[in-house]
């Protein structure tokens, strides 16, 4: 099968799959007022992933990472990875999460397949952590991080996003923890969601800053590898962890997209800040509809546009980073 790409030359090798946007924190950048159902959450089931990763497999994807809400939530994440891991084709398993089950499972995760890890933690301050996430559980999400470590994953990541008045002053604090740690410190600029414009212009930090900052104390750009994602990588000798800056607002961002996004209700997402998704459930429920399923995504990318439209304040339909996955 031929490979999924877009009418400017883009080759999608990338899924972020979320598998719940059920989570358990109030952060306040997507859920300051906690998670909110809408109607009853009928999530995709075990046989419905592994549809949904066989096709996209076929048709060159190469990475997977779970995606919520918090994906942990489920109670059968460990089957969820498992599924993934053995698929044919992908070779790499990767979940984002907010860390609060990390030290009790990183071992089982990574005995089920799991080879990376990316946990949000927005300050290293833990009064500050607390503002932001609503939930006093910064020692608690430290300690998964020691434990992921100690359990062996090939890349651990932060990730933080950048708050003005909130903790744009911890950066001294985060480059101290990452001397020593071998892990990717990852700064992600706030993106404008439907739900969030008062926040966004409150709080909104250009990333390039931040690397203006890095660049004058003599921090290094990494030429990025195939599977990389939008994060520009930045290493200094005098540290083991690397610094990442996702910057949505930088000039041509979008030229070297390779992700594509699949929702926790089955819908695909060809932008972040995309409109409604296309449903593809009813084309998992077999595996003896593959060859639709991947007429329907090759379909679906020739509508992909060039670009996002943030510069412009459309946001599209996303209410918030949780829904699709972020």
């Amino acid at each position: 099968m031929s490979q999924l790409q877009d009418n400017f030359g883009r080759r999608f090798h990338y899924l972020r799959m979320s598998v719940t946007d059920v989570c358990n924190f109030k952060c306040s950048y997507c859920l300051p007022d906690g998670y909110r159902p809408d109607g009853k959450p009928t999530f995709l089931t075990l046989s419905e992933i592994e549809n949904l990763v066989a096709g996209f497999a076929a048709v060159g994807t190469q990475k997977i990472r779970i995606t919520g809400g918090e994906p942990t939530l489920r109670k059968d994440f460990t089957d969820i990875v498992r599924i993934v891991a053995q698929t044919t084709n992908v070779n790499t398993v990767a979940m984002t999460t907010n860390g609060y089950r990390l030290q009790q499972h990183a071992k089982e995760w990574y005995d089920a397949g799991l080879r990376r890890i990316n946990v949000s933690v927005d300050s290293l301050d833990p009064k500050m952590f607390y503002q932001i996430t609503g939930e006093n559980k910064f020692d608690q999400v430290m300690r998964g991080i020691d434990a992921a470590l100690e359990a062996g994953f090939e890349r651990v990541k932060i990730n933080a996003v950048l708050l003005k008045g909130l903790n744009d002053k911890d950066l001294p604090r985060f480059l101290h923890w990452i001397k020593h740690t071998p892990i990717d410190l990852r700064f992600i600029e706030l993106m404008e969601t439907g739900l969030g414009r008062d926040y966004f212009k409150a709080h909104h930090l250009a990333g390039i800053d931040i690397k203006k900052q890095l660049e004058q104390d003599g921090w290094l750009y990494d030429l990025p590898s195939a599977d990389d994602g939008p994060a520009q990588n930045f290493s200094h000798s005098d540290y083991q962890g690397r610094i990442g800056l996702i910057m949505p607002y930088a000039k041509n961002f979008c030229a070297s997209c390779n992700r594509l996004r699949v929702s926790a209700k089955g819908k695909l997402h060809l932008c972040l800040f995309t409109e409604n998704g296309v449903d593809l459930r009813d084309l998992l429920q077999d595996s003896s509809q593959r060859d639709e399923l991947i007429t329907r995504l090759h379909g679906q990318l020739a509508q992909k546009k060039e670009t996002h439209f943030l510069h412009q304040g459309i946001t599209g339909v996303t209410k918030h980073l949780a829904s699709i996955g972020g």
